[in-house]
């Protein structure tokens, strides 16, 4: 087991004029499990690439324990990496996929049995050692291709969207097999997803990409509840951060017709700026008599609880863009819900609302 450091990593295609990943500095513990989560094309697989030595790294380093591996081949780096696609060999049994990098490496035949067996029995697969992966559903699949990384006994784990072919009701279940068999490996991982739920499930940390650029990197608790910026704060969280942009008052931010009350020590932090954008949690709003006045378009009762969506009270919605632009959502703990078309008000605890700067994009609050 070892730790995983990317100093100052940057990655460069032939032919671009702007860096897929750009001076990623990122420390991994002995034996975290850590979560690269981000939107398409933010950088996180070619990340993940770079660290097998899949990818060239154009500038800084990659360490794996005490050894810079950014030059090594990715056979020498320790590592074991589980693709998208599984990459199984269709012609060969389970036993012998999984025993296949140990077949390669000439250890010897009594061995690579015993263990294929061990991390059979680890997941689950010792019924299945004979039979070829066509006759495998995909989540067993999924768990052939773990086996095949666990039997190496590698310092490091490479996961790379592992679940992505599998059916949501699957993927829930895999999900937690996977954080549970890491936790009793205590085995070094990098998982790469873009199923923000994903990260926040299993991470011990999260890094959160964008365009190539590390935004924050912190506990699932923490991303959620101190998002860095506006792009963190609207990309985590299921439903997502309400961001509601308002002018600068006495008191606080204006919503339409309702001021949100803000510190003015939060305001100070914004000087010149007459515009704000304000955050809050669906779960944080609250059907009142005095807040954000909200029609409601849409009602999705879910039993213990109901989404409200709608626009601001007031706001005259062009098209479907701006209307998701100008969205709000909100979670109330009732049987008995409001209406399509009723107007609501929605109160908030100053204490749960995020301020952040329109110039910057960063938290103030």
């Amino acid at each position: 087991m070892a730790t995983v450091q990317y100093k100052e990593a940057t990655r460069v295609y032939p032919g671009t004029d702007r860096a897929a990943v750009s001076k990623l500095n990122l420390d991994i513990g002995d034996g975290e499990f850590m979560v690269l989560v981000g939107p398409s094309g933010c950088g996180k697989s070619t990340s993940l690439r770079m660290l097998a030595g899949l990818e060239e790294v154009n500038a800084g380093s990659i360490w794996i324990g005490d050894r810079d591996v950014t030059d090594l081949p990715p056979k020498d780096r320790d590592i074991a990496m589980v693709f998208q696609n599984y990459a199984l060999y269709p012609h060969m049994s389970v036993a012998d996929n999984m025993g296949f990098a140990l077949k390669m490496q000439n250890v010897p035949k009594a061995e690579r049995q015993q263990r294929v067996l061990e991390a059979a029995k680890l997941l689950g697969l010792e019924d299945f050692l004979t039979r070829k992966p066509k006759a495998l559903s995909g989540g067993q699949r999924q768990r052939v291709a773990m086996g095949r990384a666990i039997v190496r006994n590698p310092q490091v784990f490479l996961m790379d969207e592992p679940l992505s072919n599998l059916d949501a009701k699957l993927r829930v279940q895999t999900r937690t097999q996977i954080a549970a068999l890491q936790q009793r490996l205590g085995v070094t991982t990098v998982y790469v997803t873009h199923d923000q739920v994903e990260a926040m499930t299993m991470g011990d940390r999260v890094a959160v990409l964008r365009d190539g650029l590390l935004q924050q990197v912190d506990s699932p608790l923490t991303l959620y509840d101190a998002p860095k910026n506006l792009f963190v704060a609207g990309f985590i969280g299921s439903p997502s951060m309400n961001l509601l942009e308002g002018d600068v008052v006495d008191g606080g931010v204006k919503i339409g017709d309702y001021v949100v009350p803000v510190a003015r020590e939060v305001l100070d932090k914004a000087p010149g700026e007459s515009r704000l954008t304000i955050g809050v949690r669906p779960e944080n709003f609250g059907v009142g008599e005095e807040g954000i006045g909200l029609n409601v378009a849409t009602v999705e009762e879910m039993g213990s609880d109901a989404y409200l969506y709608g626009a601001l009270e007031g706001s005259q919605v062009a098209s479907l863009e701006d209307g998701e632009a100008h969205q709000i959502v909100a979670r109330i703990s009732t049987r008995r819900p409001p209406k399509r078309g009723d107007v609501v008000r929605l109160g908030v605890d100053p204490s749960l609302v995020h301020v952040f700067s329109q110039k910057s994009g960063d938290r103030i609050s």
